[in-house]
């Protein structure tokens, strides 16, 4: 289904899809278009409805946060504070729209603090950003220096990182594909920054384009997935040079795969 074209309704958003199942949204009522849409295609069926403000489906409304040396900014808010005076504030525009990734969640402030770490071992010239989102962390990695490709599968995330990319003019820095994170995982990379849940991350380990990068920065982990990337990291002499766990339940590795040192350094 190709939501843009198929729904007619000025308060129509956006669709994000999963699998089988889309959820569409609208920022009022739409019960004429949703029925619009149903009888132009039987094949769909509405399974329920749910009337929410913005603030409940994000958790709370994004108003700013300073993460190490990242100030996320709304654009249509206040800075906030810079929450360290040691080093120059990496300021960033950030609209989360429908997508989640505004710096909240465990995962995403670890990967934030993981991409200081590895920026301190050395600047990665080019970067994969895998399940980027709202695209906060490919714009993270170019602040740092690095040229991004990020990918989600989500058309609505793809959608959004675009936006947010072209808020912070950094179009010629980072691109934004639809797609999947086990292919992107093929093309050339100095740092792959993977944010997914355990089946995906176990499927992009399991190519051959994975073994051949040179620093990672894994997370979305749970416990019982983290022990197992541990495992399969450990396998491929990939060493984990930091980890940070959050309520002993989300779990973020910074790793460096040895056997490639020598070919990436100047």
């Amino acid at each position: 289904m190709e939501p843009r074209a198929a729904i007619e309704d000025r308060n129509f958003l956006g669709c994000w899809q999963e699998e089988d199942s889309a959820f569409l949204f609208f920022s009022a009522p739409a019960a004429d278009a949703v029925g619009g849409l149903l009888r132009r295609r039987p094949h769909l069926r509405l399974l329920d409805r749910t009337q929410m403000t913005y603030a409940q489906w994000q958790g709370a409304v994004f108003a700013g946060e300073c993460i190490g040396r990242f100030r996320l900014l709304p654009p249509w808010g206040a800075a906030p504070a810079v929450g360290r005076d040691d080093a120059p504030a990496l300021t960033l525009l950030l609209d989360p729209g429908l997508v989640f990734g505004a710096g909240t969640h465990p995962t995403t402030r670890d990967c934030l603090m993981a991409l200081e770490r590895a920026a301190a071992d050395g600047a990665a010239a080019t970067a994969l950003d895998l399940g980027t989102g709202t695209g906060i962390l490919a714009l993270a990695a170019a602040l740092l220096g690095s040229r991004v490709l990020a990918v989600d599968l989500n058309p609505l995330a793809a959608e959004t990182a675009r936006r947010n990319v072209r808020l912070n003019r950094l179009e010629k820095k980072i691109l934004v594909v639809q797609g999947k994170a086990e292919e992107v995982i093929e093309r050339p990379a100095d740092l792959v920054v993977a944010n997914l849940h355990g089946e995906a991350m176990l499927r992009v380990m399991e190519s051959a384009g994975f073994r051949q990068k040179r620093r990672f920065i894994l997370s979305g982990l749970m416990r019982s997935d983290a022990k197992e990337v541990r495992r399969r990291l450990e396998l491929l002499g990939i060493r984990i040079a930091g980890e940070w766990a959050q309520d002993g339940i989300w779990h973020t590795y910074y790793a460096e795969n040895l056997s490639r040192r020598d070919l990436s350094d100047p």
